[in-house]
């Protein structure tokens, strides 16, 4: 795939959790070349740098005007690098993305509020004959599928990347975990379900939130049969969206369900007490235990637990990540610092308990 050069919008959100997108493209990208990301708070720093403090070859700018003359590639497109409260279109990023439009980018969108829909950005993108890419942009209901249970005829496994809150860094620790796989000869894919992994240039998956309810198992199903029957992979690594128990919106059912995932790989933050934007209404995240007790209700089996340091000092992290190891009895590990190399063991172990069983 030929990567083509993006600027990326976090306008004052990137060194958030909010900038997730954005995160997610510096870490790496197969679709998209990124050549800047525009956030005057960070301006003049690397953006590595600044999100995992190496550096990535990817400067942070004050504005477009600044990235449109960098030396390298010119961009093509531009990216909207934020998650908004409800993904909405924020007067601020409507009006950097008229101006991306006028500077002759495409736009490459992950919000719920959709461009194409928003007349003045739309007629602006026909003026100047650009493309508007919509991530969350609803496919017409014929196109939709329904689970139809082909799911019991895909050969390949599935493991699920699931969390204990949002926002938790499950998409890249499953990026993580495809590369290591791949790196010792176990052919791997990745089954995105956000926009962002589209982005990063998976090949198979949906965009879960945009699908109506009654057909996102369908989706899933579909994205997951047509990815066994096209490459054969050795496993398939699902990533997970939300949380299993966060009320704002609970997923899990549907990767262990109806994507029959029997493996799991559990991502969890110790430095947080409460669900990420309730803690004034005092929702706590439940316990580790619980959390891996409610998967084997399900029928599936949590392999290791993979940490998110945030919040958290490097001391502490480690008494949690030795307390668990003790605890649970399988591999815990913070993927962002170590790698996924530690979990190779235990997922092939669990490629051939599935392929043995079948």
């Amino acid at each position: 795939m030929l990567k083509e050069p993006a600027i990326v919008l976090a306008n004052h959100l990137f060194d958030t959790p909010n900038g997730k997108t954005a995160h997610g493209l510096v870490r790496g990208s197969g679709r998209f070349k990124v050549v800047a990301i525009v956030d005057p708070d960070v301006a003049g720093r690397d953006a590595g740098e600044v999100l995992d403090g190496r550096p990535a070859g990817i400067p942070v700018v004050a504005d477009l005007d600044e990235a449109m003359v960098l030396e390298g590639p010119a961009p093509k497109w531009c990216i909207v690098g934020v998650a908004t409260h409800g993904g909405r279109l924020l007067p601020e990023l409507h009006t950097l993305i008229l101006d991306a439009v006028d500077k002759g980018l495409g736009i490459v969108n992950g919000l719920h509020d959709t461009t194409a829909d928003d007349a003045e950005v739309a007629a602006a993108a026909r003026g100047r004959g650009v493309e508007l890419i919509d991530l969350r942009r609803s496919k017409p209901r014929p196109a939709l599928h329904f689970w139809e249970g082909d799911i019991y005829r895909v050969r390949a496994p599935r493991l699920a990347v699931l969390g204990t809150d949002c926002a938790l860094g499950k998409r890249t620790t499953t990026r993580l975990i495809v590369e290591a796989m791949n790196r010792v000869g176990v052919r791997t894919e990745m089954i995105y379900t956000g926009q962002t992994g589209w982005m990063q240039g998976a090949r198979y998956g949906i965009v879960l939130d945009s699908i109506v309810n009654d057909f996102v198992c369908g989706e899933l199903e579909h994205a997951i049969v047509g990815c066994d029957r096209d490459v054969e992979p050795d496993l398939m690594v699902i990533e997970g969206q939300s949380s299993l128990r966060n009320p704002s919106g609970p997923c899990g059912a549907e990767l262990l369900l109806s994507a029959a995932a029997r493996g799991v790989v559990l991502q969890h933050a110790p430095g947080r007490e409460f669900f990420e934007g309730y803690e004034s209404m005092g929702l706590r995240i439940p316990s580790l235990e619980s959390e891996i007790d409610l998967i084997r209700l399900y029928g599936a089996e949590t392999i290791a637990v993979t940490l998110n340091s945030k919040g958290c000092p490097p001391d502490e992290l480690d008494r949690f990540r030795a307390e668990y190891r003790t605890t649970l009895g399988i591999p815990v590990i913070a993927p962002l610092t170590e790698g996924a190399e530690a979990l190779v063991p235990a997922i092939r172990a669990f490629v051939e308990r599935e392929r043995s069983a079948t």
